[in-house]
């Protein structure tokens, strides 16, 4: 999970709210907000950081306070973010993200920069995702169940992948690897602009790590 820096609303929306507030099932251009959203996420699934496409077959739109329970909320852009298929139809235990979760509230919003959500997580090196916050790590396993099989291993790869070039680049060196490195390969999973790498918060993540721990 990293955080998505909202930006602004597709122009049919705000008209649409503003002219009749109708429900949000009755919003006719959803492609055209489907497409805003994963932008503004550069590819990503807002959960899992799988990828996406601005297209029904292949995206949700979530949001992240339900329809059901938040009716106020349904059209407020804020609220809206773009998700994977989650296992849509498959059995319940195969199931993740937005159609795992349904109706259940989340505690913390990746699209609300108060929330913080990048710190407030953790990764071990076989993919699981942890929150020393135990509610949240509750949530993480139980709600969106991020550590299914098949999304850890996800992780798990992109992890082994960074640890192989950490052993090259130090066999390279004969020595430590140079902090001016790892901040470059950190940040070519940091890109300005475009689509970003599947799970690429977990090699920011780790990176981080191991520059927290050297001297400056």
């Amino acid at each position: 999970m990293r955080v998505i820096v909202k930006g602004r609303e597709p122009d049919s929306l705000t008209t649409y709210r503003l002219a009749r507030y109708g429900p949000y099932d009755d919003y006719p251009d959803k492609d055209v907000l489907r497409l805003s959203l994963a932008v503004e996420q550069r590819g990503l699934c807002c959960y899992c950081m799988g990828p996406i496409r601005p297209d029904a077959n292949a995206m949700k739109i979530e949001h992240w306070r339900s329809q059901t329970r938040y009716p106020k909320e349904q059209l407020n852009y804020r609220n809206l973010l773009g998700a994977c298929l989650g296992g849509e139809g498959q059995p319940f235990r195969s199931q993740h993200c937005d159609t795992r979760k349904g109706d259940t509230d989340l505690l913390w919003n990746p699209a609300d920069p108060a929330h913080g959500v990048e710190t407030r997580i953790r990764y071990e090196l076989d993919g699981t995702i942890r929150s020393e916050d135990a509610a949240f790590d509750s949530q993480l396993n139980e709600v969106l169940n991020l550590n299914l099989d098949r999304i850890r291993k996800h992780r798990e790869t992109i992890f082994d992948a960074v640890g192989q070039w950490w052993k090259k680049e130090k066999a390279k060196r004969r020595g430590p690897v140079p902090r001016d490195r790892i901040e470059r390969k950190r940040n070519k999973y940091m890109a300005a602009v475009g689509e970003l790498t599947p799970y690429c918060q977990v090699v920011i993540w780790l990176l981080n790590q191991k520059l927290a721990r050297m001297p400056r």
